[in-house]
């Protein structure tokens, strides 16, 4: 269930019958059961609707304990029998439907004041701030000039928030810098295919900033999409760097300006990237591992190793073939 303090529920209990009506879709079996809630396919229990949109994850759906599932045609064989069933030929794009229906975001309709929101009168906030509805602010922070915290925001103590910066959907540490125009909690970059055209899917999840961490100036955070972004204690993200949501960055990580993460990145503790290194999703690089500036990484990095190049590569194999491809270029140019 996405956390209440960011997302409230939209709409009492549906039932599947008329949750399909309203998403579009074909009930097979279970059109009486109540649903009241999107989950993912690996976590979603009774009460709670999940989606399977692609082959792969046909396996997934013998481990699913989910209510209701909306899925295509050729996977209805495979769908647990106790599941009531949508078939759809957009089951992603239904899946984001359902989730706009039953969660949608709080938003910013009435400020709180500092004395409903700061622990004590050591708490500053300079000119032009905006405090949503249940922000809780931590003794000795300080937030900057025209900086807006969004409804349920939870900041730590001896927090440095620079001015005008954003933080939405998120749980922020004790001793957190974010820096100017710092953009934390917006929504993921997802969308699903449909017959007309693509539409977006809900980011239901949350940002959540440990101790220690440094964010600089006009850096992007996204939160995730269902789960969590987690960036660890004490690590560094240098100015105009962007993390794509459901990214977990261990502690103590050291990221230099311009670098880009896609979305599902796990990345270990003491990890260093160089400036403007990128980074594609679903990609695993290992603890004490070293991303070279301008490397784009497309392969999971082994705990300790450094890539660089592009694609990248160890970093010894990269310089072999950067050496053999000059040689090359070099005969050429002679003859």
């Amino acid at each position: 269930m996405p956390d209440p303090r960011f997302f409230q529920q939209s709409v009492d209990a549906l039932s599947v019958d008329d949750l399909a009506a309203r998403i579009g879709g074909d009930v097979v079996r279970g059109g009486d059961r109540s649903v009241s809630a999107v989950a993912p396919l690996a976590t979603a229990i009774l009460a709670e609707v999940a989606f399977l949109g692609d082959k792969r994850f046909l396996s997934a759906l013998a481990e699913t304990r989910t209510g209701c599932i909306i899925l295509p045609e050729f996977a209805v064989e495979h769908a647990p029998a106790e599941a009531a069933v949508i078939v759809s030929r957009e089951a992603q794009a239904a899946w984001a439907r359902a989730a706009l229906i039953f969660h949608r975001p709080l938003t910013l309709d009435a400020a709180s004041s500092l004395s409903e929101a700061a622990e004590d009168d050591t708490v500053v906030l300079e000119s032009g701030v905006v405090l949503g509805h249940g922000v809780r602010i931590g003794r000795g922070t300080r937030i900057g000039a025209n900086s807006v915290i969004g409804p349920g925001v939870q900041i730590g103590r001896d927090c440095q928030i620079g001015s005008n910066v954003s933080i939405g959907f998120a749980l922020i540490g004790d001793r957190v810098r974010l820096y100017a125009g710092a953009r934390i909690g917006e929504a993921g970059f997802g969308a699903a295919a449909s017959s007309t055209g693509p539409i977006d899917i809900p980011q239901l999840g949350r940002v959540i900033i440990q101790d220690g961490v440094t964010v600089g100036a006009n850096t992007c955070i996204d939160r995730g999409a269902y789960d969590d972004t987690v960036v660890g204690e004490n690590s560094k993200i240098d100015n105009l760097v962007m993390i794509g949501h459901n990214c977990v960055l261990g502690r103590n990580v050291l990221m230099a300006a311009h670098t880009g993460i896609s979305g599902s990145v796990t990345i270990g503790d003491n990890v260093m990237f160089g400036g403007q290194a990128g980074v594609g999703d679903h990609i695993t690089i290992g603890t004490g591992a070293r991303v070279a500036a301008g490397a784009g990484v497309l392969a999971d990095i082994p705990p300790g190793e450094t890539w660089s190049g592009y694609p990248a590569k160890p970093l010894r194999q990269s310089l072999r073939e950067a050496i053999w491809l000059a040689k090359q270029v070099s005969g050429k140019a002679r003859s």
